[in-house]
């Protein structure tokens, strides 16, 4: 049935001197979507067409040939903007994709509980404070679970707090190799609640979706973190 409905289509713009595979007698290979497309130039032929046999005792109004022109100018404007935006989709999907594995072999500062030592053997990372707090906690762990160190930073204001670990544990004495658990809590009026924290963390190697997706990153100890939970690159 479908076949049928687009022959005789194709027949009525045949006979209007419109083919919508290319010039009359000059086919050409085109996309399903170039096939079925009605051009400008062949909107024209058809508007002219239906005026020359329309019924002069009933003219088509100004206004209903005016409405038909505009919608095809909208429908032809909208189809111009989808082309555009699906190739600034592409283009941006490829420069994540060279960003993302630009970051292999680098640290970055995402949210997550396990934490890298730096070379000395210290820590830093930062907790974000979306509101002030009467007191903020940070406890450090080693991979079993045992409690290495308590810091207490007291009452903080809004805003990104620096975390910083010297690597030694309560009792003053050297921790054992990390990575690390980090964990912090805040305390706001009298209700002490668990709060995220941001940690530093190498970029092993970046997954590339095969549908098209965003590129994820890889990170030690953290597993995949999509692109957009990348706070700052060390």
């Amino acid at each position: 049935m479908t076949d049928a409905v687009s022959s005789s289509f194709d027949d009525t713009l045949a006979k209007l001197g419109i083919s919508r595979t290319g010039a009359a007698g000059t086919p050409k290979v085109q996309t399903a979507d170039q096939a079925n497309a009605l051009g400008q130039d062949s909107f024209l032929k058809l508007l002219t067409e239906q005026m020359k046999n329309q019924d002069p005792f009933d003219p088509v109004k100004n206004e209903d040939m005016v409405a038909q022109m505009a919608t095809f100018s909208n429908v032809a404007g909208i189809s111009e903007m989808n082309k555009t935006l699906k190739e600034v989709a592409t283009r941006l999907d490829g420069a994540n994709a060279a960003q993302a594995i630009s970051y292999v072999g680098k640290t970055v500062l995402v949210e997550g509980d396990t934490a890298f030592p730096n070379t000395d053997g210290s820590l830093d990372a930062v907790l974000p404070l979306a509101d002030p707090a009467d007191d903020v906690q940070v406890q450090i762990s080693d991979n079993a679970g045992n409690l290495l160190r308590t810091i207490n930073y007291g009452a903080q204001g809004a805003g990104d707090l620096a975390i910083n670990w010297d690597g030694k544990t309560d009792d003053g004495g050297a921790a054992p190799a990390g990575p690390y658990k980090i964990t912090s809590s805040v305390l706001r009026n009298g209700t002490r609640v668990a709060s995220a924290i941001n940690v530093w963390a190498p970029v092993t190697s970046v997954s590339l979706g095969s549908d098209g997706g965003a590129p994820v990153l890889n990170l030690a100890g953290l597993g995949p973190k999509p692109l957009t939970a990348v706070r700052q690159v060390g």
